[in-house]
């Protein structure tokens, strides 16, 4: 669990950093970085990190691609947990300690 948690922190640390080096490029006029890699971080389970980022900096909040996709992805990934989480409890009828 703690390996899990820790996987967590650095995605979500990395997609914040990936969303305010894109910002500051995009300040200087310099190459950006790709629209996908954001959604990757997101993927990987960095969505939280991704979207606040994005929202704190201000950066591709005007974009509806990244305002409703990356809540739809988080909302999947919950869906996915709480799946996985029931399937659990019914199976071995213990928490995931």
């Amino acid at each position: 669990m703690k390996l899990i948690l820790i996987y967590l922190a650095v995605v979500n640390l990395a997609g914040a950093v990936a969303v305010c080096w894109d910002k500051r490029r995009a300040r200087r006029g310099q190459w950006r970085v790709r629209e996908r890699t954001f959604f990757m971080f997101a993927l990987l389970g960095g969505t939280p990190g991704v979207y606040a980022a994005m929202r704190l900096r201000r950066h591709k909040t005007l974009h509806k691609r990244f305002m409703w996709g990356l809540p739809a992805i988080f909302l999947l990934q919950m869906a996915a947990v709480c799946a996985g989480a029931y399937y659990w409890y019914t199976h071995f009828g213990f928490p995931v300690r």
